[in-house]
């Protein structure tokens, strides 16, 4: 069996950002769905990476999986990591992967060592777009649990993202947590997103803060780019501290375990090479005690479907990531939705990925033109210090 072609589709779910999938053909007639992580306004930097790649991989056999992956690493992008090669690679690894799990009649879980568990557990995201007050927050957070979820993630602060903060913006971000777990009650998780905005002197006197409303965990302190920074907010934060979504290879993942910066890993497998790299790293966690949470800020299609067989496998998972906000698109595509009940995923059982998708339905949603808005740092903060 060899590759035949190479197909890219952005995907506009309506809300958030546009979607990025891949479709990897073959000359027996066996079809491979993949995604790209993506950012809003650059969607298209990772589609042209995988367009660029598309010409190198046909004729080759989709078995090839890590063999493929090394040449574009080593001869595509002469050895030169960048997110956006990840990503795009990573749409291709899972297309490929699912077109092997198609070929061979199992589930990808099946092929790397057999599912660890029948359901996956997933917290919701997605879930305040739009909510511009505390009030509506809150309001939010408890539609989310009347809905069946028993997990959900939020960014408690407000925009712009910024290194240095206000005590203003601590006490909202204090006031926000509060609030929530008054609106959701003591048994729901709330995992507090932080967006590696963070010094490390703010993340650190927030977080204990937040610590009398029980946080299941605080995500992304301080920039991963200097995993320095999150070592040391970690060591004097006493809520699970987890980073990785933003990094995207073993080397920087190796950093992040001999610095001991994180409780929890959350790696994107559709931006750090796809579902056996992310594997390899949360094996990599295990001798440390560091547990696996899959980012997932994909579509609830393809980007849900890679994380569920990743989750299935890996022995250290916790807990998986899914926007509600993406939903609803996602289902209208999918030739069989994937279902989530009570806050679980149950396992596809169909070969490859479990999932296909109608490219009719696929197509009549295509490309919007992001809107981003770019705030300055000047028009936020007085000259004179804001600390």
């Amino acid at each position: 069996m060899k590759i035949t072609g190479v197909k890219t589709y952005l995907f506009d779910p309506g809300t958030a950002k546009n979607l990025l999938f891949c479709r990897v053909d073959t000359d027996e007639g066996i079809h491979g769905w993949g995604e790209g992580y993506v950012v809003a306004g650059k969607e298209k930097a990772v589609e042209a990476y995988i367009q660029g790649m598309a010409p190198h991989l046909i004729g080759r056999g989709p078995f090839n999986i890590k063999h493929t992956g090394q040449v574009m690493f080593d001869d595509f992008v002469t050895k030169r990591s960048s997110p956006d090669f990840y990503c795009a690679w990573s749409a291709i690894e899972i297309a490929l992967w699912d077109i092997v799990g198609k070929k061979l009649g199992q589930p990808i879980y099946n092929l790397l060592g057999g599912p660890s568990r029948e359901k996956i557990r997933v917290y919701a995201n997605g879930w305040r777009q739009g909510a511009k007050t505390i009030d509506e927050v809150a309001e939010r957070a408890a539609r989310v649990v009347q809905s069946g979820f028993s997990a959900m993630k939020f960014d408690p602060f407000p925009g712009p993202w910024r290194q240095f903060i206000s005590r203003k913006d601590e006490d909202h971000a204090v006031e926000t947590v509060r609030r929530v777990r008054e609106a959701v009650g003591p048994d729901v998780d709330l995992l507090v997103e932080v967006h590696r905005r963070l010094a490390p002197m703010h993340a650190i006197r927030v977080a204990r803060r937040m610590e009398e409303f029980n946080p299941f965990w605080y995500e992304e302190p301080c920039l991963s780019d200097n995993i320095d920074l999150v070592a040391q907010a970690k060591r004097e934060i006493r809520i699970p501290v987890v980073t990785g979504e933003a990094l995207h290879t073993k080397a920087d993942f190796k950093e992040v375990f001999e610095r001991q910066a994180a409780d929890i890993i959350n790696p994107d497998s559709c931006g750090c090479g796809g579902i056996l790299a992310l594997l390899e790293i949360a094996a990599m966690a295990e001798p440390y005690a560091v547990a696996v949470s899959p980012h997932n800020y994909n579509g609830t299609a393809i980007g849900l479907a890679a994380t569920a067989h990743i989750s299935a496998v890996a022995t250290n998972f916790l807990i998986a990531e899914c926007f509600l906000n993406l939903k609803p698109a996602c289902d209208e595509i999918m030739v069989k939705p994937l279902e989530v009940e009570n806050g679980f995923v149950e396992l596809p059982t169909e070969p490859g990925l479990g999932i296909d998708i109608d490219v009719a339905k696929l197509e009549r949603r295509p490309f919007r033109e992001p809107k981003k808005e770019i705030r300055h740092y000047w028009e936020e903060y007085p000259r004179q210090g804001h600390l």
